[in-house]
């Protein structure tokens, strides 16, 4: 049976990521091809949406607000599921692309992220936490859309630039692939990438998680260690 629609080959230009003390970000290349049927590029080529994901987690996000003169936590909202990373590139701005129903199905946008609030809250209330949520993120490089940050070559070859910060997050990454024609995803596809710390920043995580009590008490001990050997230096110069 002929093949009637067409398909992607996608790959990424790392399948892991090591955390260092010295890591500063990364570039992350995520390129492929779009096979066609029978090999035959239509006069309007598709269209393609990069999303990389990290892994989801719970968040408590706390609104601060001045009063009498001190800047004081006024309100919270507990987010029980968001993801720690999000990143859209696609060849054109997907509201160019596709209509809002297909764009929220497979959040392909910040403005369709679909962010789990705890429940209780008021619509209000949610609708201004989750955008103090996206601007947080925004600003600390977490989440970030490049509306034409994918470049198709011949209508065949792709390839888009995804920005790692410094603080992300270790854990499994996704990268989805969408291909877009006439308004509707057509093909998509699945790679994962492993983002996690080496050295000794592994050993103090795997530390921190398999013994938190030790830990705990050894950040205790190292905070008293230092406070009195400051205070013996200043004792000394003076």
């Amino acid at each position: 049976m002929a093949q009637s629609q067409p398909r992607l080959v996608p790959d990424i230009s790392a399948r892991s990521i090591e955390i260092r003390y010295s890591f500063t970000g990364a570039q992350l290349l995520l390129f492929g091809a779009i096979l066609y049927p029978g090999g035959r590029v239509p006069s309007r080529p598709a269209d393609v949406i990069v999303v990389l994901k990290g892994p989801v987690q719970p968040i408590l996000l706390r609104e601060k607000q001045k009063i009498a003169g001190i800047w004081m936590n006024a309100d919270s909202n507990r987010f029980s599921s968001a993801p720690s990373f999000y990143a859209v590139a696609s060849s054109e701005p997907v509201r160019n692309l596709v209509d809002e129903r297909t764009a929220a199905i497979y959040e392909l946008g910040l403005q369709d992220l679909q962010l789990s609030t705890g429940g209780g809250a008021l619509p209000e209330k949610e609708r201004r936490f989750e955008a103090g949520l996206l601007d947080l993120r925004k600003r600390e490089g977490l989440f970030a859309e490049y509306p034409t940050g994918v470049e198709i070559s011949e209508g065949v070859l792709y390839r888009a630039r995804i920005s790692i910060p410094s603080q992300v997050p270790v854990g499994t990454y996704t990268a989805e692939t969408f291909l877009v024609a006439d308004g509707k995803v057509i093909a998509a596809a699945t790679r994962e990438i492993e983002i996690g710390k080496s050295g000794f920043e592994r050993f103090i995580a795997l530390a921190a998680t398999r013994h938190s009590f030790l830990y705990g008490l050894a950040a205790v001990i190292l905070s008293l260690g230092l406070g009195w050997a400051a205070a013996m230096a200043f004792r000394r110069r003076s």
